[in-house]
């Protein structure tokens, strides 16, 4: 939506990147939540002159906060992610809500690509070996090869459109499920996640998080998958039945894992530390100096052109979709 342009305090919800930091103290009136001796003191005093929170996709505006802020009509997420913050709520509350697409796509993608190349060919496993003064001639076990894999992508938005085209240079066959089939790709609609997984060697999260995707990829699709498939997340934890996914690797019930994101960040399963099967990543898809910094300026230009002109570059579709 489109308002006049309001006036009022910036509240920065968390720490954020620095060069975005910055930027909002320099132009803007920005109080750091974090930074005051008492936030809830802060938010009960001065909560009524906020117009604007920024927050990372990890933390989001929480219902509490929201409440707490009557006069806010806009939550600018650093990241592409928003299911931490109840868009839905915002919005019935005039409460205008963005994020930051397609500047991380490509890093997101390449890391996706490259974490599958990893555990198939037991790449991080093998530097281990290696460090480890192991090496002896035929001593290393046979990994799988990547180059023409059937790979299921579930999610097919921009950043499972840009692994697919990434992975088309693999020879892979690739299929895809989304809650609605994508016009004008040439992959195979795939009607269920476990169908998905049923014609995959490798299967690929890239959908959005959030309550309608929570468990999506649970016991039945990690069966599916099977003993010689391979699972890939860069999305978000909460799509992954997590106790299932432990079970299965730790079975041997599914063949390995490239992991960047988990249920309960930074806390990773402990039965999955020992296992050279699962490639385990703190959460970096994004992580280059490169797409951080244009993240942080999108983040800065929804902000600054929602205070001067009342609207969002890039907010939050009325209906998200993978």
């Amino acid at each position: 939506m489109t308002q006049s342009a309001p006036q009022g305090v910036v509240l920065q919800v968390c720490p954020l990147l620095e060069s975005l930091e910055q930027a909002l103290a320099t132009h803007h009136d920005t109080v750091r939540l974090a930074e005051q001796p008492d936030p809830s003191a802060y938010l009960a005093e001065h909560g009524h002159e906020v117009v604007a929170a920024v927050t990372s996709a990890r933390v989001g505006v929480s219902d509490e906060l929201m409440d707490a802020l009557p006069k806010l009509r806009a939550i600018v997420h650093f990241g592409v992610g928003y299911e931490t913050t109840d868009v839905a709520r915002a919005r019935a509350r005039g409460i205008d809500v963005s994020n930051t697409p397609d500047v991380l796509t490509d890093c997101v993608a390449d890391l996706a690509v490259g974490a599958l190349i990893d555990v198939l060919r037991r790449l991080a496993a093998a530097d281990r070996y290696v460090r480890r003064g192991e090496w002896t001639p035929g001593g290393y076990p046979l990994s799988a090869k990547v180059s023409g894999k059937r790979v299921g992508i579930l999610g097919l938005g921009r950043i499972g459109r840009a692994i697919a085209r990434r992975l088309e240079g693999f020879d892979a066959e690739l299929s895809y499920h989304s809650r609605n089939p994508v016009e004008g790709v040439p992959y195979r609609y795939a009607a269920s996640p476990v169908e998905l997984a049923e014609g995959a060697d490798v299967l690929v999260i890239a959908t959005s998080g959030g309550a309608a995707t929570r468990g999506l990829v649970g016991a039945d699709v990690l069966a599916a998958l099977g003993p010689d498939g391979y699972l890939v997340n860069i999305a978000r934890g909460s799509v992954v039945d997590e106790p299932a996914l432990v079970s299965a690797l730790t079975e041997g019930r599914i063949a390995g894992a490239a992991l960047d994101v988990f249920a309960d960040e930074p806390n990773v399963p402990a039965p999955l530390l020992g296992l050279d099967s699962v490639l385990l990543l703190p959460h970096i898809a994004s992580a280059t100096r490169e797409t951080r910094e244009a993240m942080g300026e999108l983040t800065f230009r929804n902000l600054h052109t929602f205070l001067t002109e009342g609207r969002l570059v890039t907010p939050v579709p009325e209906v998200a979709g993978s």
